[in-house]
């Protein structure tokens, strides 16, 4: 069963995802959704295992970047975001292309 992290603080962009992810494969496991950095930093610390982690750029207290400066990121990231001004930086932190 594949597991996986949504930060996302758009609570239907969230749904959206998590409908999309069920029609793939229903046996996905979404081990939480998460609206800010600080909750993403804090989940982090000791997530459970992960497979993949689907993040939002822009979060209610500020850019997602952040987390990856304050904790370890356990598994590949797809940015689910409508802004392209991010994507080398989404690179540079081993991010993966959805396109």
């Amino acid at each position: 069963m594949m597991k996986i992290l949504i930060i996302e603080d758009e609570k239907p962009n969230a749904n959206r995802l998590v409908k999309l992810l069920k029609e793939i494969n229903a046996d996905i496991e979404i081990t939480s959704i998460i609206d800010t950095v600080q909750d993403a930093v804090c989940y982090l610390t000791s997530p459970p295992p992960l497979d993949i982690i689907l993040m939002d750029i822009r979060l209610a207290d500020g850019i997602s970047f952040e987390i990856f400066t304050k904790t370890n990121i356990p598994c590949p990231v797809i940015f689910t975001t409508a802004y392209d001004e991010y994507a080398l930086r989404a690179f540079k932190v081993n991010s993966l292309d959805s396109c």
